[in-house]
């Protein structure tokens, strides 16, 4: 058996699964509170390859072989955020995920504090998903009491009137929480969110996404070389093997 050959298809497959993630990134740059996706490699041991037997023994030296593995990941580095001067716009300066609630009741969490007014009067996300206060409960705005007002520590309030306080939960182990879609995660079965003890939230901000463009496109570049790099050693080997095919008659 050719382990090479099984080696560089190997190293090609896990290529494509970085490219993958780094397309994603890329598409996804601009979307507010995006979490990078993260591509880690290592190897892992495929047994032994025997060479070199001499008549009469059943061993002679052993390699070992070894081949790719390519385990998935999100960043959850905090990004730089910036002014939109928006009523309904929010940032998280620091740890923290605003709370939503989706339609089938259960909770979701984002670093996107883009938010809206549904027909109803009551906050919604970018997603339409209902903004939780601490309290467990929607925000609803009250009709003709002038605009929302949002203090540092999450604090709703219009025309002084208080509505609740945003939910800014953290979790133990942020890593453990999986992705819905590219701003927006839930927790695992068994992970408690807890309430962020002084949050800080500053309207009229979002936060952006935390995908360096430039660095994408340099590893693109990577990608790109590597796999051609790949593509000629299995050339190589083939031709090789046809040669000797073709030697032996």
């Amino acid at each position: 058996m050719n382990v090479g050959l099984y080696q560089s298809a190997s190293s090609l497959s896990a290529l494509e699964k970085w490219q993958d993630a780094v397309s994603q990134n890329i598409t996804s740059a601009q979307v507010v509170g995006y979490r990078k996706r993260v591509v880690n490699f290592s190897t892992e041991l495929a047994g032994e390859l025997q060479y070199g037997a001499k008549p009469g023994s059943a061993k002679g030296e052993a390699m070992k072989t070894v081949f790719p593995k390519v385990e998935g990941s999100i960043s959850y580095q905090h990004a730089e955020s910036h002014p939109t001067r928006r009523e309904y716009d929010f940032a998280i300066m620091g740890e923290g995920y605003f709370e939503l609630r989706m339609p089938d009741e259960s909770v979701a969490y984002t670093r996107s504090g883009e938010f809206r007014m549904r027909s109803d009067r009551v906050l919604v996300s970018s997603h339409g998903f209902e903004v939780m206060t601490a309290d467990g409960n929607p925000i609803k705005l009250l009709q003709g009491q002038g605009p929302l007002v949002v203090t540092d520590d999450g604090t709703l309030t219009q025309n002084g009137i208080p509505l609740g306080r945003l939910a800014v939960k953290s979790f133990a182990d942020e890593t453990q929480l999986y992705p819905l879609d590219g701003s927006l995660f839930a927790a695992r079965p068994g992970m408690e969110a807890e309430d962020v003890d002084k949050p800080t939230v500053q309207q009229g901000y979002l936060e952006g996404s935390n995908v360096a463009s430039l660095r994408e496109m340099v590893d693109l570049v990577l990608i790109s070389r590597a796999y051609e790099a790949n593509q000629r050693i299995i050339s190589a080997l083939d031709q090789q093997m046809q040669k000797t095919l073709d030697a032996l008659g």
